[in-house]
């Protein structure tokens, strides 16, 4: 009986010993495992991303992290984690940021949301065409497919065949994500565009002088070359609403040079305003045959509810306000001009 009382006793110390140690490997290992998950990654420098593709496995993932440069390998680890997050079988391709003080938990949430890193682009208010293409061939990391095809299958490619692309694309700031392309970009601003314009136009005055949103459009993208004050645009809106139901020539500079092309070096002369192009407003009457810019929100709201009054005429103030002296009568309008050339004299001398 004794010898199975010692015995008993022996398992019983084996018994908590073996407790002790499994506690004591828990704890550690339950130690190891919040330590890593809290912990920053090593091995990142500033700008480095993560590209998780479409169809990457976690396995994968992890081989990424390895070959951007993390040295941590705690492969278990990163099991248990995405387990407890639920981000297995949940993460979503995208471009992620890997900044310093990173910690697997907080990159898994990330993955598991969604909360890639973006990217914008912004289409600037008046910018023609030609500008438009060229700061999008400059804008990274979007996907070029443009290339050098022309204005007219760059329109094919967008679904809008026989469309002038100058003024179909809305200014504002679009966010993008890596991968997306450049017609990703013309895409969301023309259905913006289309959007803005459809809204402006079924909101439009009754005595507005315009037969159809495209007409709307031309006039906003006038107004929007003319002025970049935004308490002006409704003024010049009514300057040309009232010009177009008197029959006047709407003798806007901004046309004249649309219409010179590569040929404008920056300053008009008396001949150009006498040279006949499609869309010289000095030599022909009504809007030109399409927009000139890209008109933004203002410019075509402006363009559908003009500001009512007298005034047929306007002219720069010639400081640095870009702002303009409205008038009535031809004569006022003539002062209004001495007076703006005197002030450009002054400033930059003779013409």
């Amino acid at each position: 009986m004794a010898g199975k009382g010692r015995v008993g006793r022996i398992l019983a110390v084996l018994f908590v010993v073996s407790a002790l140690v499994m506690g004591s490997a828990a704890y550690w290992a339950w130690e190891r495992y919040t330590g890593f998950a809290d912990s920053p990654l090593t091995g990142i420098e500033a700008g480095d991303t993560l590209m998780v593709e479409r169809g990457d496995s976690f396995g994968r993932m992890l081989a990424k992290l390895r070959e951007a440069g993390v040295r941590e390998g705690h492969e278990r680890e990163w099991q248990l984690l995405a387990k407890q997050l639920g981000v297995a079988g949940r993460i979503q391709a995208g471009e992620y940021a890997l900044e310093d003080g990173i910690t697997p938990r907080t990159l898994l949430l990330r993955m598991r949301d969604g909360r890639v890193i973006s990217y914008r682009f912004t289409i600037v208010e008046g910018w023609n065409i030609r500008e438009l293409r060229a700061a999008l061939s400059r804008a990274e990391p979007l996907v070029q497919t443009i290339g050098e095809r022309d204005d007219t299958a760059l329109m094919a490619e967008l679904g809008l065949p026989g469309v002038h692309p100058e003024g179909r694309f809305l200014p504002e700031t679009y966010v993008y994500t890596r991968g997306d392309s450049d017609l990703d970009i013309l895409r969301r601003a023309n259905t913006a565009l289309e959007r803005e314009l459809a809204q402006a136009w079924e909101a439009r005055a009754d005595d507005v002088p315009l037969r159809t949103a495209e007409e709307a459009l031309i006039l906003a993208s006038i107004i929007e070359k003319e002025t970049g004050i935004a308490e002006e645009r409704p003024e010049i809106a009514g300057v040309f609403s009232r010009r177009l139901k008197l029959g006047m020539r709407l003798q806007t500079d901004p046309t004249v040079i649309y219409g010179m092309g590569s040929s404008y070096t920056g300053n008009i002369r008396r001949t150009d305003l006498q040279t006949d192009t499609p869309y010289n407003t000095y030599t022909r009457d009504g809007l030109p045959p399409t927009p000139i810019a890209m008109a933004g929100r203002a410019a075509i709201r402006a363009a559908t509810n003009p500001l009512p009054g007298e005034t047929l005429y306007f002219v720069a103030v010639g400081d640095d306000s870009g702002r303009h002296v409205f008038s009535r009568t031809y004569a006022e309008h003539q002062v209004a001009v001495r007076e703006y050339v005197q002030r450009y004299r002054e400033r930059f001398g003779p013409r």
